[in-house]
């Protein structure tokens, strides 16, 4: 079983919404998680992190408008993305800080 795997991606119009998951094998609530993403020909950026401790962490550019969250149970961490912004279109991946595991990533576009 992959490490982690993301979902939840798609092509959404600007303002819309879009919910990320993060399935992890195991051991969510012992793990800190973190989002990033890549948009085309620009480094790789760290978007929303989520700790063992509950605290939580957003880059500036997403303030306001994203939600990281976790359910323990279903060992997965959700990224809700509302006011999408053109400039929010970039590849989205999740990432286990304590193994240092990505997923493969999940395509979000957002255009009219």
């Amino acid at each position: 079983q992959a490490p982690l795997v993301e979902s939840g991606g798609g092509l959404v119009q600007p303002g819309g919404s879009l919910r990320l998951s993060c399935t992890i094998s195991s051991g969510l609530a012992r793990n800190n998680i973190g989002w990033y993403r890549q948009a085309s020909g620009k480094e790789r950026e760290e978007v929303a992190s989520i700790l063992v401790n509950g605290a939580t962490k957003y880059v500036d550019s997403v303030k306001g408008r994203f939600t990281i969250s976790r359910n323990t149970v279903k060992r997965t961490v959700y990224l809700q993305m509302n006011s999408l912004k053109p400039e929010d279109t970039a590849v989205y991946y999740c990432t286990n800080f304590n193994t240092g595991a990505w997923g493969l990533g999940t395509q979000v576009t957002v255009s009219s």
